[in-house]
């Protein structure tokens, strides 16, 4: 029995397939994201010493760039199409040009830097090398060392102030924040805070800026205006992660070891709030319209979805077997968030907080940057 193909049949046919395909990638493409545009993640791998980039639209892995050892403190430069990131072992700098996947610099800046921080026009990166005591700034267009100051003992990190005048540095050894100026790196101040300082938040003022315990119960709080300390707060428990709402109101601190959330009244210097979320949350993200704070809870392997404005804890989303790291794109349609056990990127609808798929990274994937160009 002979059957006879039936063309239009299967010309319907394609052209369905085409119209179901192209629906597909446009439910899937962000809705802020212009025809000709990009979106990448860059995933650092502490296992293989490489970077991970990864197609936000297409959902795959593009490139794996050796950068080298131990790669952290991965940041997208704000102007530039560049990510910048450091090997804390080599104790350098690397760039890496967003439209090759290439390395096209690397730049030597004293022993164990765990991570920068850009000016606010994008025009310099500082540095803080904890094995050389010295805070390095360099020159993002030309990629080379045009300052290095002397900071306090095991410096963890720098922070440059919003309005760009004032480079903060945290002292660990010291338990001290050293105050310079941002321009020519000399001296304003030191200023006796928590023990084991480590992150930085600054208000979008630039009048104060809280600083983190890596031990203790505590934050800090500094003002910038008169270089003092104006309190240390108890923030019942040791403070994982620092997220500053963009208008400065509420600084958000997930501690594993207190099982959930403080929330800082930023002008009164005051715990508002503390919410309960589960075993160990470490780690969190805020929406670009500040309604949803993701955050991170590596113990019981998912992110929970605080709306901040009600304090309503959603219920939580299974993202891998321990998530350590998480960014929103802009836009506030893609949850990235890191799973360093399985190697892999947990990509999470926002709006519906629904689980998209696992996109395979390189070995102990650790730090993020989100890229568009």
């Amino acid at each position: 029995m002979k059957y006879r193909l039936n063309y239009r049949l299967v010309v319907l046919l394609i052209v369905l397939l085409g119209v179901a395909a192209r629906e597909v990638a446009l439910e899937l493409r962000p809705s802020f994201l212009r025809p000709g545009l990009h979106l990448y993640a860059y995933v650092g791998n502490a296992g293989d010493g490489t970077v991970t980039a990864v197609d936000l639209v297409k959902l795959a892995p593009v490139a794996t760039i050796s950068v080298g050892a131990d790669p952290t403190g991965i940041r997208a430069h704000p102007t530039r199409k560049e990510i910048w990131g450091l090997s804390t072992t080599g104790g350098y700098v690397w760039v890496l040009d967003a439209t090759t996947n290439w390395v096209v610099a690397r730049i030597p800046v004293g022993g164990s830097p765990y991570a920068l921080d850009f000016s606010p026009d994008g025009s310099r990166a500082y540095v803080a090398a904890s094995g050389s005591n010295a805070v390095v700034a360099i020159d993002c267009a030309t990629r080379a060392v045009i300052g290095r100051a002397r900071a306090g003992r095991r410096p963890w990190i720098a922070r440059v102030s919003p309005d760009g005048r004032l480079l903060l540095v945290s002292n660990r050894d010291d338990a001290t924040v050293s105050v310079l100026d941002a321009a020519s790196l000399e001296p304003h101040g030191t200023i006796a805070v928590v023990a084991d300082p480590e992150q930085i938040a600054i208000l979008p003022d630039s009048s104060k800026a809280f600083v983190t315990s890596g031990s203790r119960d505590q934050i800090s709080v500094v003002d910038l205006k008169r270089d003092a300390l104006l309190a240390n707060l108890a923030v019942g428990g040791p403070p994982d992660s620092l997220v500053l709402k963009p208008d400065g109101g509420e600084l958000y601190i997930p501690s594993s070891q207190a099982h959930g959330l403080l929330v800082v009244n930023t002008q009164t210097n005051e715990v508002g709030d503390f919410l309960l979320l589960g075993m160990a949350p470490s780690a969190a993200t805020l929406t670009a319209d500040d309604s949803i704070l993701y955050v991170l809870d590596p113990a019981a392997g998912h992110v929970v979805p605080v709306a901040i404005n009600t304090r309503q804890v959603a219920h939580p989303i299974s993202v891998g077997q321990d998530p350590r790291n998480c960014q929103m794109t802009p836009g506030d349609d893609i949850l990235v968030v890191v799973d360093s056990a399985s190697d892999e990127l947990a990509i999470v609808r926002a709006k519906t907080s629904g689980l998209i798929t696992l996109i395979p990274t390189g070995s102990r994937p650790r730090d993020l940057a989100i890229k568009v160009f």
